[in-house]
């Protein structure tokens, strides 16, 4: 009797089948694992706003205050974030019981994730770090050196990563420990790349970093509330909670846009933000070391007004005859279409991706929000965008005094830069010599 109880107790092939059949909609057991501040947890629709509206006003002036500090904090930033989305994502595919048979596997993740943070940030920063320390005989010869022997350096460190995971394999755990071995990998690209472009797009200016980011919080609170309060017919099914009505009210703001993008409609939403920021030299000015001063510099033609005339495009009782307007504003243009249309598909990425996991988000750590990458997810395209962009149509291509000045402080040293100064004195001399 014992036995035939325990045989019905277990599911039948059918019932299996039944169950592989049903819709991959994330059960609550799911939802709960990943904390209890989720969206989804709440049932009242009202309170989910509410808490996911109080969230965001405190990240927004957070990251206020961070951009009023400047480029170095901003950086730390982008830093802490990373750290957030690994460890959020390492916790993907983690599972409790191999990890038991396997002490300290853990910290190879960590170990290729500094590895490849001093590698990244060692090869953008290097050059800005060489003109901080300049005056300094004794630190520019030190950090000479680190940056020569930089590449060899994390290299010998990924090689002892990868030791150490030979020597930890087990058996019968090979397949588990070459999964997170590839998965860590996976992680390292996605992150690292995405950050990589964000910092270099801070110290062009925080203007490359500020307007793209703010575009994808304003497209993502508009068409969340528009759909919140009129959506009603979802736009994917990848992510039910995006609606066409959402999207066709982003679309709208992003029609009249460019519909008004003459000189005398300035003040649509994309290039009017383009224009307060352009403004201020604090947003504008790149920062060439890793100082934490105020910065003064000329801005360059993009952030000079220029004028132009109305007097053949409006009747002549209108009372403005021209209008000035920041080159960059054209520029932001074409960022705003690109955040508007384009960045959302990295939000349904990241949806397809967690219904493939049978997660409802990534974390807890923002109430309302879930994690740190689902925040993140636009974010990541737009990044590789805007600085993709920056250096195919705002940057110029072509050598500068500045650009030839930064190679030879990173590649001389100073003895050799003494003697390039000496024989450049005695080419200017003897030039000098025979035009006279």
């Amino acid at each position: 009797m014992q036995k035939d109880n325990t045989t019905s107790a277990l599911p039948t092939p059918a019932a299996r089948v039944r169950q592989r059949k049903r819709s991959n909609e994330v059960p609550p057991e799911a939802s709960k694992a990943n904390g209890n501040h989720l969206l989804a947890d709440d049932r009242n629709k009202y309170r989910s706003m509410w808490i996911r509206a109080h969230s965001t006003v405190w990240m927004i002036g957070g990251f206020a205050l961070i951009i009023y500090m400047g480029h170095l904090y901003i950086w730390a930033m982008v830093v802490v974030i990373q750290i957030f989305m690994a460890r959020e994502l390492f916790c993907l595919l983690r599972k409790t019981h191999e990890d038991s048979h396997l002490p300290g596997f853990r910290l190879l993740n960590w170990h290729f994730f500094f590895t490849a943070m001093l590698f990244v940030y060692g090869r953008i920063l290097s050059q800005r770090l060489v003109n901080t320390v300049t005056p300094d005989k004794f630190l520019y010869k030190l950090v000479g050196n680190l940056i020569k022997y930089h590449m060899v350096t994390c290299y010998f460190l990924y090689i002892a990563g990868f030791m150490w995971f030979i020597l930890t394999l087990k058996k019968k755990m090979y397949k588990y420990q070459f999964g997170q071995y590839a998965w860590t990998h996976m992680i390292l690209i996605v992150v690292f790349t995405q950050s990589a472009f964000t910092v270099a797009n801070i110290f062009e200016g925080i203007f490359w970093f500020l307007l793209p980011a703010s575009l994808i919080v304003i497209n993502d609170i508009a068409a969340y509330i528009f759909g919140f309060f009129f959506g009603r017919t979802p736009l994917i099914k990848l992510s039910p909670k995006k609606t066409w009505e959402g999207l066709l009210f982003v679309s709208y703001l992003v029609a009249m846009q460019a519909h008004h993008s003459k000189p005398l409609y300035n003040t649509n939403l994309f290039m009017q933000l383009a224009n307060i920021m352009g403004r201020f030299q604090w947003l504008t000015c790149p920062r060439k070391d890793l100082s934490t001063g105020w910065l003064h510099c000329d801005p360059g033609p993009l952030f000079k007004p220029e004028n132009f005339d109305l007097s053949g495009w409006v009747p002549r009782w209108f009372p403005w005859k021209e209008v000035s307007i920041l080159p960059v504003q054209w520029h932001a243009l074409c960022v705003g279409l690109f955040a508007s249309i384009i960045a959302p598909f990295g939000g349904f990425f990241a949806s397809g991706f967690k219904r493939a996991f049978k997660i409802k988000d990534f974390g807890d750590s923002i109430p309302g929000h879930g994690g740190i990458t689902d925040r993140m997810d636009c974010q990541m395209v737009m990044a590789v965008f805007a600085y993709t962009y920056h250096q195919s149509f705002v940057m110029a291509q072509s050598c500068s005094v500045e650009m030839i000045l930064e190679q030879i402080l990173m590649n001389l040293t100073f003895e050799e830069q003494q003697d390039l100064y000496v024989k450049l004195g005695q080419m200017f001399r003897e030039r000098q010599f025979r035009q006279s």
